[in-house]
């Protein structure tokens, strides 16, 4: 008689055998047996996904959520080796794939999945997670730090693991698509102190500091006295000692400061990364906020990540993929599109003069950060633990591809106060393309 393990162990490599006739792509799946299974012609394919129980397939079919999934992932018992999921992301990801599957009978599809609807189902893990009101959508003001102290505070070590020397956790600038992230990086900040057209004794305030680098590279090579905000203790620890080391402690300031508490006045305004944390809702306030503190003839770049926009104004939030990404990575975060954040700023009282797409430039930033951060996977699982190193290389991943597919944009506007007399500019852009 034969045993349900060995049914479900049967029907799933009838299963693959009939997905790799329609999908024919490189990789395999490995059983919890350890037999490897291909999923098109190619049968020696490093890449693979992993099940390390029929307990998971059956879970999976009896409650088929992205929470769900991630949890089985950030417990090992869904898996990747040989490859990240970028590498089946980008096999899967078009629509040629998604025909393909239509090929599958459906009839037998149910009766492959039976044994396993059948069986129970392995009970996933708990996993690091927001505790608390993730989407933000009643934040107080106090809720800011928390959020920030989520995402930041799993230590300066584990982010040193792939970012760059510079410790810019933004996307970077290729001038060159095969140049490596440090040098793009660099131009990344030579670009925006260009774009702000910074000059020596510019007083420059920079929300959402992070490690302090953009501010120390403005005030090494533009002569700026630097003024940066985050919530993050950890970053502000890391940023002053790195003023100090670079003996810029008297051109650049760091401080624990919510931006709705901003007073002073500066010349120029970076954000960089920053408005993606605030919620949609939130943005009058921020923009009101950054306007008051801007000097008259000043300029404010406001570098952030945006969706596409809809035809019917939905909040992105109540998407599964991104209520996985509040809970399990930046709590509070809410993507808007670029229409509307112009919208917003206009309204209260910003001329716009350029808005620059970077979708690729981010694609390819996160595609090198989850390269390395898998490359020093011991390291980072000796720091953090393992389920959140699996998270955050799923998370660089899933960015990549988002990006990549156009799910997600980035871009960079620049504005001054409004449209009364000369602005803050030359009459071109060349400045910005100069020879260095």
């Amino acid at each position: 008689m034969t045993e349900p393990h060995d049914k479900r162990l049967a029907a799933a490599r009838d299963l693959i055998a009939d997905l790799a006739r329609q999908l024919d792509i490189d990789c395999s799946v490995r059983l919890w047996d350890g037999s490897l299974m291909p999923l098109g012609s190619n049968v020696t394919s490093p890449l693979a996904i992993t099940f390390s129980s029929p307990g998971v397939i059956s879970s999976l079919l009896k409650r088929p959520t992205l929470d769900r999934l991630i949890r089985h992932y950030a417990h090992g018992q869904i898996g990747f080796e040989g490859g990240t999921l970028i590498d089946l992301g980008t096999q899967l990801g078009d629509e040629s794939s998604r025909k393909r599957l239509k090929g599958l009978s459906k009839r037998k599809l149910f009766k492959q999945l039976w044994p396993f609807l059948m069986a129970p189902g392995l009970k996933p893990g708990r996993s690091r997670d927001f505790s608390g009101d993730e989407e933000g959508q009643s934040r107080a003001k106090a809720d800011n730090k928390d959020f920030i102290k989520f995402h930041y505070d799993v230590g300066n070590e584990f982010y040193q693991l792939f970012l760059d020397p510079n410790m810019q956790y933004t996307c970077s600038y290729f001038t060159d698509w095969g140049n490596g992230i440090e040098q793009a990086q660099i131009d990344k900040m030579e670009m925006i102190c260009r774009k702000l057209r910074l000059k020596p004794g510019d007083r420059m305030l920079d929300i959402g500091c992070g490690w302090g680098g953009l501010l120390c590279y403005a005030a090494e090579n533009y002569g700026v006295q630097g003024y940066g905000i985050t919530l993050s203790e950890a970053q502000i620890a890391f940023a002053k000692q790195w003023a100090e080391r670079r003996g810029l402690s008297n051109k650049v300031k760091f401080e624990i400061r919510d931006y709705a508490d901003l007073d002073g006045t500066f010349d120029k305004i970076s954000s960089i990364g920053m408005y993606e944390a605030i919620g949609v809702s939130n943005n009058e306030l921020y923009f009101k906020t950054i306007r008051r503190v801007l000097a008259h003839d000043g300029l404010f770049l406001n570098h952030a990540i945006s969706r596409r926009a809809k035809k019917k104004k939905t909040r992105f939030s109540s998407r599964a993929e991104q209520r996985a990404l509040q809970k399990y990575i930046f709590p509070g975060g809410e993507l808007d599109d670029i229409g509307h954040t112009i919208m917003g700023m206009e309204q209260v009282g910003f001329e716009i003069h350029d808005v620059e797409g970077w979708r690729e430039h981010y694609q390819l930033t996160t595609k090198i950060w989850c390269e390395r951060l898998t490359a020093r996977q011991d390291e980072a699982i000796e720091l953090v633990g393992e389920e959140t190193y699996r998270i955050w290389v799923a998370y660089l991943a899933g960015c990549s591809l988002a990006f990549g597919r156009g799910s997600a944009r980035l871009f960079q506007t620049l504005a001054s106060h409004n449209a009364k007399g000369p602005s803050p500019l030359p009459p071109t852009r060349a400045d910005l393309y100069r020879d260095a």
